[in-house]
């Protein structure tokens, strides 16, 4: 089944204008989901829109409402909403490059693929990609997708694009304020060198084919587990592995590190129990 598309509209550089599609480039299928239960019937909860004083409303008188004061509302209806105009509604205008290094990580927020709407948009489409590719540099605009308006980052993916929405700064925290109570000290030459050799034996190219979530296959078999109990009790396993230090926090960083690069063998594998996704004979 073809992929529906996200938002359809042009991308313009300049006096260029692109037509493309964007799709979401990650999905939630894999996440488990759970419903309130009531326990004693084992039904599932279900939520009513309810006014007080009044009881449960109908769908379709509720509107939208901005509180301008305590209890105080400017209504606006979904037809008004969508009058706002905003350009970026149905044209990405590309109004800045940037190298991809300059952004920091911390201002991505979700990924979006971006493809030619049709055979004529190609050619300007493939222009575009390349350009930014020899360019090294990342586009930016904004675009109006499902209620608010995004900043974006676009730049090459394969044959096609990838558009990253990012945050705004006045979403993002200042991390420096969480960071003042650390020491201002420069760790000792031989334990640096010790994690330094650490980090180079682990060492390896990113493949996220290579993680998975062990958190996800824990509760399938949990709920394995309980669907075919038939006593309905409570099913808990002991999962604590410990940390080998008897309970205690204290610990001798030079040894730790000493036998941590020790016990790698030199190798890129990780113990058992980790996150790596074991590969199939």
């Amino acid at each position: 089944m073809m992929a529906r598309a996200y938002w359809q509209g042009q991308i313009r550089l300049a006096l260029v204008s692109i037509p493309v599609e964007v799709y979401t480039a990650t999905k939630t299928g894999s996440k488990i989901r759970f419903n309130q239960i009531h326990e004693p019937s084992g039904k599932r909860i279900s939520y009513e829109k309810v006014v007080p004083g009044i009881g449960p409303v109908d769908r379709d008188d509720i509107i939208k409402g901005y509180e301008i004061s305590k209890g105080e509302y400017v209504l606006l209806d979904e037809e008004e909403i969508d009058a706002v105009k905003l350009e970026s509604k149905r044209t990405l205008e590309l109004v800045q490059f940037v190298g991809a290094d300059e952004i920091d990580p911390l201002y991505y927020e979700k990924p979006y693929y971006v493809a030619p709407k049709d055979e004529l948009a190609e050619e300007a489409f493939i222009v575009l990609r390349e350009a930014l590719r020899k360019a090294k540099k990342v586009a930016l605009g904004q675009l109006a997708m499902r209620g608010s308006e995004k900043l974006v980052a676009i730049k090459p993916c394969g044959k096609g694009l990838l558009m990253e929405t990012l945050r705004y700064a006045e979403e993002v925290r200042a991390g420096q304020s969480f960071f003042n109570d650390i020491e201002d000290a420069k760790p000792k030459k031989e334990l640096l060198d010790l994690a330094t050799t650490l980090i180079e034996q682990k060492t390896a190219p990113f493949d996220a084919g290579e993680f998975e979530d062990r958190y996800v296959d824990a509760l399938r078999k949990l709920i394995d587990k309980k669907a075919k109990s038939k006593s309905g009790k409570a099913v808990i396993e002991d999962t604590d592995t410990g940390s080998g230090t008897g309970g205690s926090n204290v610990v001798d960083l030079m040894a730790a590190l000493k036998k941590s690069v020790g016990s790698d063998g030199g190798g890129r594998k990780t113990a058992s129990g980790s996150g790596r996704r074991k590969k199939s004979a």
